[in-house]
Protein backbone atom coordinates (compact mmCIF):
# COMPACT_ATOMS: atom_id res chain seq x y z
CA UNK A 1 0.00 0.00 0.00
CA UNK A 2 1.18 3.48 -0.83
CA UNK A 3 1.98 5.48 2.30
CA UNK A 4 2.20 9.22 2.95
CA UNK A 5 3.44 10.91 6.11
CA UNK A 6 2.10 14.20 7.47
CA UNK A 7 4.81 16.83 7.99
CA UNK A 8 5.14 20.54 8.82
CA UNK A 9 7.65 22.75 6.99
CA UNK A 10 9.32 23.59 10.30
CA UNK A 11 10.11 19.90 10.78
CA UNK A 12 12.31 20.08 7.68
CA UNK A 13 13.57 23.61 7.10
CA UNK A 14 16.85 24.18 8.92
CA UNK A 15 17.53 20.45 9.31
CA UNK A 16 19.59 19.27 6.30
CA UNK A 17 19.02 15.57 7.00
CA UNK A 18 15.31 15.61 7.82
CA UNK A 19 13.85 14.88 4.38
CA UNK A 20 16.25 12.01 3.73
CA UNK A 21 15.50 10.53 7.16
CA UNK A 22 11.78 10.54 6.45
CA UNK A 23 12.39 9.00 3.03
CA UNK A 24 14.36 6.23 4.77
CA UNK A 25 11.21 5.22 6.66
CA UNK A 26 9.89 3.82 3.38
CA UNK A 27 7.24 6.43 2.59
CA UNK A 28 6.79 7.35 -1.06
CA UNK A 29 5.01 10.64 -0.34
CA UNK A 30 4.57 13.33 2.29
CA UNK A 31 1.53 15.46 3.03
CA UNK A 32 3.14 18.83 3.73
CA UNK A 33 1.24 21.70 5.39
CA UNK A 34 0.79 24.76 3.17
CA UNK A 35 -2.05 26.47 5.12
CA UNK A 36 -2.41 25.48 8.75
CA UNK A 37 -4.22 26.50 11.93
CA UNK A 38 -2.55 27.72 15.12
CA UNK A 39 -0.67 25.04 17.03
CA UNK A 40 2.12 24.30 19.48
CA UNK A 41 4.22 21.44 18.17
CA UNK A 42 7.13 19.40 19.43
CA UNK A 43 10.09 18.88 17.06
CA UNK A 44 12.05 16.03 18.69
CA UNK A 45 14.97 15.92 16.26
CA UNK A 46 15.42 19.45 14.92
CA UNK A 47 18.94 20.87 15.47
CA UNK A 48 17.68 24.40 16.23
CA UNK A 49 14.50 24.03 18.29
CA UNK A 50 12.30 21.63 20.22
CA UNK A 51 8.98 23.51 20.38
CA UNK A 52 7.37 25.55 17.60
CA UNK A 53 4.48 27.88 18.42
CA UNK A 54 2.41 28.84 15.39
CA UNK A 55 0.46 31.73 16.88
CA UNK A 56 -2.37 31.84 14.33
CA UNK A 57 -3.76 30.15 11.25
CA UNK A 58 -1.51 31.10 8.36
CA UNK A 59 -0.45 30.49 4.79
CA UNK A 60 3.01 28.94 4.81
CA UNK A 61 3.95 30.56 1.48
CA UNK A 62 3.82 34.12 0.05
CA UNK A 63 0.26 35.22 -0.70
CA UNK A 64 -0.79 35.91 -4.27
CA UNK A 65 -2.39 39.04 -5.71
CA UNK A 66 -5.91 37.55 -5.58
CA UNK A 67 -6.15 38.74 -1.96
CA UNK A 68 -5.43 42.40 -2.65
CA UNK A 69 -8.08 44.65 -1.14
CA UNK A 70 -10.10 41.81 0.40
CA UNK A 71 -11.25 41.94 4.03
CA UNK A 72 -11.07 38.14 4.42
CA UNK A 73 -7.63 36.92 3.45
CA UNK A 74 -5.12 34.40 4.79
CA UNK A 75 -2.66 35.62 7.37
CA UNK A 76 1.05 35.36 6.63
CA UNK A 77 3.05 33.14 8.95
CA UNK A 78 5.41 34.55 11.54
CA UNK A 79 8.90 33.37 12.36
CA UNK A 80 7.72 29.77 12.65
CA UNK A 81 7.45 29.54 8.84
CA UNK A 82 9.20 32.51 7.20
CA UNK A 83 9.41 33.15 3.46
CA UNK A 84 8.16 30.38 1.20
CA UNK A 85 8.43 27.73 3.89
CA UNK A 86 6.33 25.25 1.93
CA UNK A 87 8.49 25.51 -1.21
CA UNK A 88 11.71 25.11 0.79
CA UNK A 89 10.50 21.94 2.50
CA UNK A 90 8.91 20.57 -0.69
CA UNK A 91 12.20 21.07 -2.53
CA UNK A 92 14.04 19.07 0.11
CA UNK A 93 11.62 16.18 -0.28
CA UNK A 94 11.79 16.22 -4.05
CA UNK A 95 15.59 16.05 -3.84
CA UNK A 96 15.19 13.04 -1.55
CA UNK A 97 12.95 11.33 -4.11
CA UNK A 98 9.71 11.76 -2.15
CA UNK A 99 6.53 13.07 -3.80
CA UNK A 100 4.62 15.92 -2.15
CA UNK A 101 0.96 16.61 -1.48
CA UNK A 102 -0.03 19.96 -0.01
CA UNK A 103 -2.06 19.89 3.21
CA UNK A 104 -4.62 22.68 3.49
CA UNK A 105 -6.71 23.46 6.57
CA UNK A 106 -9.79 25.46 5.56
CA UNK A 107 -12.78 26.18 7.85
CA UNK A 108 -10.73 26.42 11.05
CA UNK A 109 -9.26 29.84 11.85
CA UNK A 110 -9.47 31.41 15.29
CA UNK A 111 -7.74 34.66 14.35
CA UNK A 112 -10.20 35.32 11.53
CA UNK A 113 -13.08 34.67 13.91
CA UNK A 114 -11.61 37.05 16.46
CA UNK A 115 -10.93 39.88 14.01
CA UNK A 116 -14.08 39.26 11.94
CA UNK A 117 -16.58 37.85 14.47
CA UNK A 118 -19.43 38.07 11.97
CA UNK A 119 -17.87 35.16 10.06
CA UNK A 120 -18.21 32.68 12.92
CA UNK A 121 -20.76 29.99 13.73
CA UNK A 122 -23.27 31.30 16.30
CA UNK A 123 -24.98 28.73 18.54
CA UNK A 124 -28.55 28.77 19.82
CA UNK A 125 -27.49 30.79 22.88
CA UNK A 126 -25.83 33.53 20.84
CA UNK A 127 -22.27 32.36 21.58
CA UNK A 128 -19.81 32.69 18.71
CA UNK A 129 -17.24 30.01 17.88
CA UNK A 130 -14.30 32.05 16.59
CA UNK A 131 -12.44 28.91 15.47
CA UNK A 132 -15.35 27.89 13.22
CA UNK A 133 -16.09 30.01 10.12
CA UNK A 134 -19.70 29.56 9.01
CA UNK A 135 -19.58 27.92 5.60
CA UNK A 136 -23.02 29.25 4.67
CA UNK A 137 -21.84 32.85 4.42
CA UNK A 138 -21.00 33.99 0.86
CA UNK A 139 -17.84 35.94 1.78
CA UNK A 140 -16.51 33.10 3.89
CA UNK A 141 -17.19 30.58 1.14
CA UNK A 142 -15.33 32.74 -1.40
CA UNK A 143 -12.37 32.95 0.97
CA UNK A 144 -12.32 29.18 1.50
CA UNK A 145 -12.56 28.35 -2.21
CA UNK A 146 -9.73 30.71 -3.12
CA UNK A 147 -7.57 29.47 -0.25
CA UNK A 148 -8.13 25.88 -1.38
CA UNK A 149 -7.01 26.75 -4.90
CA UNK A 150 -3.97 28.84 -3.96
CA UNK A 151 -2.67 26.79 -1.01
CA UNK A 152 -3.55 23.50 -2.70
CA UNK A 153 -1.96 23.93 -6.12
CA UNK A 154 1.50 24.85 -4.87
CA UNK A 155 4.50 24.39 -7.20
CA UNK A 156 6.08 21.00 -6.63
CA UNK A 157 2.92 19.35 -5.30
CA UNK A 158 1.26 16.46 -7.14
CA UNK A 159 -1.93 16.71 -5.16
CA UNK A 160 -3.70 18.26 -2.19
CA UNK A 161 -5.41 16.96 0.94
CA UNK A 162 -8.15 19.25 2.26
CA UNK A 163 -8.90 19.31 5.97
CA UNK A 164 -11.96 21.01 7.49
CA UNK A 165 -13.78 21.34 4.17
CA UNK A 166 -17.17 21.50 5.82
CA UNK A 167 -18.80 22.44 9.10
CA UNK A 168 -16.84 23.00 12.29
CA UNK A 169 -18.78 22.99 15.55
CA UNK A 170 -18.42 23.04 19.32
CA UNK A 171 -15.64 20.48 19.61
CA UNK A 172 -12.27 22.17 19.34
CA UNK A 173 -8.88 21.65 20.98
CA UNK A 174 -8.63 25.05 22.65
CA UNK A 175 -6.06 26.45 25.06
CA UNK A 176 -6.93 25.30 28.61
CA UNK A 177 -10.19 23.83 27.35
CA UNK A 178 -12.94 23.51 29.97
CA UNK A 179 -15.90 22.28 27.92
CA UNK A 180 -16.05 18.65 29.05
CA UNK A 181 -17.87 19.23 32.33
CA UNK A 182 -21.24 18.26 30.84
CA UNK A 183 -21.53 15.18 28.66
CA UNK A 184 -23.43 16.09 25.51
CA UNK A 185 -23.25 12.96 23.37
CA UNK A 186 -23.44 13.10 19.58
CA UNK A 187 -26.92 14.59 19.55
CA UNK A 188 -25.99 17.34 21.99
CA UNK A 189 -22.89 18.20 20.01
CA UNK A 190 -24.97 18.46 16.86
CA UNK A 191 -27.43 20.82 18.52
CA UNK A 192 -24.60 22.92 19.97
CA UNK A 193 -23.06 23.13 16.50
CA UNK A 194 -26.16 24.38 14.68
CA UNK A 195 -25.49 27.92 13.45
CA UNK A 196 -27.88 30.83 13.85
CA UNK A 197 -26.00 33.55 11.98
CA UNK A 198 -28.11 35.60 9.51
CA UNK A 199 -27.13 33.37 6.58
CA UNK A 200 -28.16 30.20 8.40
CA UNK A 201 -31.37 31.73 9.71
CA UNK A 202 -32.29 32.54 6.12
CA UNK A 203 -31.23 29.06 5.04
CA UNK A 204 -33.53 27.41 7.58
CA UNK A 205 -36.31 29.55 6.17
CA UNK A 206 -35.63 28.12 2.70
CA UNK A 207 -36.17 24.69 4.26
CA UNK A 208 -39.55 25.75 5.65
CA UNK A 209 -38.34 26.37 9.21
CA UNK A 210 -38.87 29.41 11.37
CA UNK A 211 -35.40 30.17 12.79
CA UNK A 212 -36.79 31.52 16.05
CA UNK A 213 -38.88 28.40 16.58
CA UNK A 214 -35.86 26.22 15.82
CA UNK A 215 -33.71 28.17 18.27
CA UNK A 216 -36.25 27.68 21.04
CA UNK A 217 -36.53 23.97 20.22
CA UNK A 218 -32.75 23.53 20.38
CA UNK A 219 -32.54 25.27 23.76
CA UNK A 220 -35.39 23.16 25.08
CA UNK A 221 -33.77 19.95 23.85
CA UNK A 222 -30.45 20.86 25.45
CA UNK A 223 -31.96 21.87 28.79
CA UNK A 224 -31.98 18.39 30.38
CA UNK A 225 -28.29 17.91 29.51
CA UNK A 226 -27.30 21.03 31.45
CA UNK A 227 -29.16 19.56 34.43
CA UNK A 228 -27.23 16.29 34.24
CA UNK A 229 -29.39 14.03 32.07
CA UNK A 230 -27.68 11.10 30.39
CA UNK A 231 -26.47 12.09 26.90
CA UNK A 232 -27.88 10.34 23.87
CA UNK A 233 -26.10 9.65 20.64
CA UNK A 234 -26.73 9.37 16.94
CA UNK A 235 -29.15 10.84 14.48
CA UNK A 236 -32.14 9.03 15.96
CA UNK A 237 -31.59 11.01 19.17
CA UNK A 238 -31.54 14.30 17.23
CA UNK A 239 -34.85 13.33 15.61
CA UNK A 240 -36.30 12.45 19.02
CA UNK A 241 -35.19 15.81 20.45
CA UNK A 242 -36.28 18.07 17.57
CA UNK A 243 -38.88 16.00 15.81
CA UNK A 244 -38.40 14.34 12.44
CA UNK A 245 -39.37 17.30 10.28
CA UNK A 246 -37.29 19.92 12.07
CA UNK A 247 -34.24 17.64 12.36
CA UNK A 248 -34.40 16.73 8.67
CA UNK A 249 -34.68 20.38 7.63
CA UNK A 250 -31.60 21.43 9.63
CA UNK A 251 -29.58 18.59 8.12
CA UNK A 252 -30.79 19.37 4.60
CA UNK A 253 -29.57 22.96 4.93
CA UNK A 254 -26.19 21.98 6.35
CA UNK A 255 -25.63 19.18 3.83
CA UNK A 256 -26.45 21.51 0.93
CA UNK A 257 -23.94 24.10 2.19
CA UNK A 258 -21.22 21.48 2.60
CA UNK A 259 -21.81 19.71 -0.72
CA UNK A 260 -21.76 22.89 -2.78
CA UNK A 261 -18.68 24.23 -0.97
CA UNK A 262 -16.85 20.97 -1.53
CA UNK A 263 -17.71 20.94 -5.22
CA UNK A 264 -16.68 24.59 -5.65
CA UNK A 265 -13.37 24.12 -3.84
CA UNK A 266 -12.44 21.02 -5.83
CA UNK A 267 -13.35 22.75 -9.10
CA UNK A 268 -11.23 25.79 -8.19
CA UNK A 269 -8.24 23.58 -7.45
CA UNK A 270 -8.61 21.72 -10.75
CA UNK A 271 -8.66 25.05 -12.58
CA UNK A 272 -5.47 26.22 -10.83
CA UNK A 273 -3.56 22.92 -10.92
CA UNK A 274 -1.91 20.99 -13.76
CA UNK A 275 -3.52 17.94 -15.33
CA UNK A 276 -3.36 14.85 -13.17
CA UNK A 277 -3.33 16.82 -9.91
CA UNK A 278 -5.01 14.73 -7.20
CA UNK A 279 -7.61 16.23 -4.85
CA UNK A 280 -8.43 14.37 -1.62
CA UNK A 281 -10.72 15.37 1.26
CA UNK A 282 -10.36 14.50 4.95
CA UNK A 283 -13.80 13.08 5.61
CA UNK A 284 -16.21 11.31 7.93
CA UNK A 285 -19.07 9.38 6.23
CA UNK A 286 -21.62 10.57 8.82
CA UNK A 287 -22.80 13.84 7.31
CA UNK A 288 -24.01 15.54 10.50
CA UNK A 289 -20.60 15.33 12.20
CA UNK A 290 -18.35 18.39 12.39
CA UNK A 291 -14.63 18.95 12.58
CA UNK A 292 -11.32 18.46 10.82
CA UNK A 293 -12.67 15.31 9.16
CA UNK A 294 -15.77 16.97 7.78
CA UNK A 295 -19.02 15.03 7.69
CA UNK A 296 -19.85 14.27 4.06
CA UNK A 297 -22.20 12.34 1.82
CA UNK A 298 -19.89 9.47 0.73
CA UNK A 299 -21.45 9.07 -2.70
CA UNK A 300 -21.23 12.78 -3.42
CA UNK A 301 -17.67 13.32 -2.22
CA UNK A 302 -16.36 10.27 -4.10
CA UNK A 303 -17.92 11.64 -7.29
CA UNK A 304 -16.44 15.13 -6.81
CA UNK A 305 -12.94 14.50 -5.42
CA UNK A 306 -10.34 11.87 -6.32
CA UNK A 307 -10.78 10.25 -2.94
CA UNK A 308 -10.80 10.70 0.81
CA UNK A 309 -8.56 10.45 3.85
CA UNK A 310 -10.43 8.71 6.68
CA UNK A 311 -9.56 8.60 10.42
CA UNK A 312 -8.84 5.00 11.40
CA UNK A 313 -6.86 5.16 14.65
CA UNK A 314 -9.89 4.06 16.67
CA UNK A 315 -10.91 1.42 14.13
CA UNK A 316 -11.55 1.02 10.43
CA UNK A 317 -15.34 1.11 10.46
CA UNK A 318 -15.60 4.47 8.69
CA UNK A 319 -14.01 3.10 5.52
CA UNK A 320 -16.90 0.93 4.32
CA UNK A 321 -19.33 3.69 3.23
CA UNK A 322 -16.61 5.24 1.06
CA UNK A 323 -15.46 1.89 -0.33
CA UNK A 324 -18.99 1.30 -1.58
CA UNK A 325 -18.72 4.37 -3.83
CA UNK A 326 -15.03 4.29 -4.75
CA UNK A 327 -14.46 4.60 -8.48
CA UNK A 328 -11.64 2.97 -10.39
CA UNK A 329 -8.37 4.65 -9.36
CA UNK A 330 -10.20 6.45 -6.56
CA UNK A 331 -8.16 6.85 -3.36
CA UNK A 332 -9.35 5.58 -0.01
CA UNK A 333 -6.58 6.44 2.46
CA UNK A 334 -6.69 5.09 6.02
CA UNK A 335 -5.22 7.64 8.42
CA UNK A 336 -3.43 6.23 11.47
CA UNK A 337 -1.88 8.17 14.34
CA UNK A 338 1.66 6.82 14.78
CA UNK A 339 2.62 8.87 17.85
CA UNK A 340 2.16 6.90 21.05
CA UNK A 341 1.89 10.06 23.14
CA UNK A 342 -1.12 11.09 21.05
CA UNK A 343 -2.91 7.77 21.36
CA UNK A 344 -1.33 6.10 18.33
CA UNK A 345 -0.03 2.57 18.02
CA UNK A 346 2.93 2.48 15.63
CA UNK A 347 3.81 -1.06 16.66
CA UNK A 348 0.51 -2.39 15.30
CA UNK A 349 0.61 -0.28 12.13
CA UNK A 350 1.23 -3.18 9.74
CA UNK A 351 -1.64 -5.19 11.20
CA UNK A 352 -3.93 -2.15 11.26
CA UNK A 353 -3.09 -1.28 7.65
CA UNK A 354 -3.83 -4.81 6.49
CA UNK A 355 -7.17 -4.66 8.26
CA UNK A 356 -7.91 -1.36 6.54
CA UNK A 357 -7.02 -2.86 3.17
CA UNK A 358 -9.54 -5.60 3.85
CA UNK A 359 -12.17 -2.87 4.22
CA UNK A 360 -11.24 -1.23 0.93
CA UNK A 361 -8.37 1.12 1.81
CA UNK A 362 -5.93 1.69 -1.04
CA UNK A 363 -3.40 3.85 0.82
CA UNK A 364 -2.16 4.66 4.32
CA UNK A 365 -1.57 8.03 5.99
CA UNK A 366 0.79 8.41 8.95
CA UNK A 367 0.00 11.13 11.46
CA UNK A 368 2.51 12.64 12.19
CA UNK A 369 6.18 11.81 11.60
CA UNK A 370 7.41 15.25 12.63
CA UNK A 371 5.89 14.77 16.10
CA UNK A 372 6.98 11.18 16.65
CA UNK A 373 9.86 9.92 18.77
CA UNK A 374 12.74 7.94 17.28
CA UNK A 375 11.21 4.78 18.76
CA UNK A 376 7.87 5.45 17.12
CA UNK A 377 9.57 6.10 13.79
CA UNK A 378 11.53 2.86 13.99
CA UNK A 379 8.25 1.01 14.51
CA UNK A 380 6.83 2.81 11.47
CA UNK A 381 9.87 1.85 9.38
CA UNK A 382 9.47 -1.80 10.31
CA UNK A 383 5.73 -1.73 9.56
CA UNK A 384 6.24 -0.17 6.13
CA UNK A 385 8.93 -2.72 5.35
CA UNK A 386 6.45 -5.47 6.19
CA UNK A 387 3.78 -3.86 4.02
CA UNK A 388 6.07 -3.34 1.01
Amino acid sequence: MKSSAFVYPWDINGDPGAAAAIAALGVSQVTLASAYHSTRALTPRHPRHRVVTAAHAAALYPLGSRWNGRALRPYPAGDWAPGDAFAEAAGAFLEAGVAVHSWVVLAHNSRMGTEHPETSVVNAYGDRYPWAPCIAQPATRAYLVDLAAEAGARPGARGVELESLGWYGLTHLHAHDKTAGVELGEAGHYLMSLCFCPSCRAGYGHQGLDAGELLRAVRSALGPLWRGAEPSGGWRAVRDLLGDEMAAATLAWREACARTLQAEAVAAIRTAAPDGFQVLVHADPVSYRCGANAGVDPEHIMSVADGVVVPCTGGTGLLAPFAEHRRERGVLAANFTVVRGMGGSPRTLAEDAKRAAGRGATEVRLYHVGLASDGDLEAVRQALEELS
